[in-house]
């Protein structure tokens, strides 16, 4: 069975799988992920530019992400400027989120349970033992990597190009805000925050934490920087 949800209601069936053959080609994949990086609604003309192909090209896949809900669009509004005829369409990600397992699997129905059931807990060791192993997990996953591509002594520089890589196979989508910041935009527990953003978060920042001392990227840290619609994490240089 095929299944897709989006962040409040799930998508039908067919509905996920027309979502996820939409992203098998490559010029809509790439669209995709060029408007998630931006954080901001994307014009057709932008789009174009982006990818090097044509502005009929580029609406055409737009339309396309638009049609299988991935993307949602509006039209440009300008605030006290009046313009004669059609104002230029814009596009955004719909916030939907897209699943696919074969056969049905809901392990989100486990996490669910379990947050609720930590965040209700009036037991601290419940809580700091959930922690405790978020930071056990992630020095776990940045140990391997570290032993995978054996990067030596890690600068500034170099570690947070490694963590945003790992960062980005775990589904954060990193991004840079400057020389020694690294932005995460997409919380992966996202469904869960509502639940108990404080416990959640707690979590976040332990794995990462533990990811970043598993790679041994001492020159580098993750810091509590919550924002709306992004992970509450993001990791900076110590200096």
């Amino acid at each position: 069975m095929l299944r897709g949800e989006a962040s409040s209601a799930g998508l039908p069936i067919d509905s996920a799988v027309a979502a996820v053959a939409a992203l098998h080609d490559e010029s809509r994949k790439r669209l995709y992920g060029f408007i998630r990086r931006q954080r901001r609604p994307v014009t057709r003309e932008d789009a174009a530019a982006a990818l090097g192909i044509s502005r009929k090209l580029a609406a055409f896949h737009l339309d396309k992400l638009v049609e299988v809900g991935l993307l949602r669009t509006d039209e440009q509004t300008d605030a006290g400027v009046h313009k004669v005829g059609r104002r230029p369409k814009i596009y955004q990600p719909s916030g939907i989120d897209v699943t696919v397992t074969v056969p049905d699997r809901r392990p989100d129905v486990l996490a669910d349970i379990l947050v609720e059931a930590v965040a209700d807990s009036d037991e601290t060791t419940t809580r700091s033992a959930a922690i405790r192993i978020a930071r056990e997990r992630g020095e776990m996953i940045g140990t391997a990597e570290r032993q995978r591509v054996r990067p030596g002594r890690l600068g500034v520089e170099r570690a947070l190009n490694l963590a945003e890589v790992l960062l980005a196979r775990y589904g954060f989508e990193p991004g840079r805000e400057g020389p020694t910041v690294v932005r995460l935009r997409n919380c992966p527990f996202h469904p869960l925050v509502a639940r108990s953003p404080e416990l959640v978060c707690a979590i976040s920042h332990a794995f990462i934490s533990g990811l970043l001392d598993g790679l041994r990227a001492q020159s580098t840290q993750a810091v509590l920087r919550p924002r709306v619609g992004e992970c509450c994490v993001e990791v900076t240089s110590r200096s």
